[in-house]
């Protein structure tokens, strides 16, 4: 994992936090993560339409990061899919919130679906 001070422009957390996981694709990944989907050909799925090469980047960035871990299902050809750590799920009210706030203030995005807002994140970590 980086250090505070060898990788990040200041020692504010939000900057810290947005220096991990504040680029276009990640939170959506997380997203789609809290929603249920563990696989690639899951998030490649979503209607962002995230391009394959940046999606293998932003998972191996949020493997690295302690956000999310992989494990294999298939060995021939190896495959994996990809669980949210205790700290990915840790982000869930973060995402929720974000969610709302976009409903509020950005013109024509929709409603936080209400599973999504009903979910915690203790409940993403059962049986894992």
């Amino acid at each position: 994992m980086k250090s505070l001070a060898q990788n990040y422009r200041s020692q504010c957390p939000l900057s810290a936090a947005l220096e991990m996981i504040g680029d276009k694709w990640s939170l959506l990944i997380v997203r789609d993560m809290c929603m249920g989907k563990s696989r690639y050909g899951d998030f490649q799925n979503s209607p962002e339409g995230i391009p394959s090469n940046i999606l293998a980047n932003r998972l191996r960035q949020l493997e690295e990061n302690g956000i999310i871990k992989k494990q294999p299902y298939q060995t021939n050809p190896p495959r994996y899919e990809y669980l949210l750590s205790p700290k990915g799920a840790d982000l869930l009210p973060v995402l929720q919130q974000l969610g709302l706030w976009a409903h509020r203030y950005v013109p024509g995005s929709m409603p936080p679906p209400d599973d999504f807002m009903a979910a915690k994140p203790e409940e993403l970590l059962a049986g894992k």
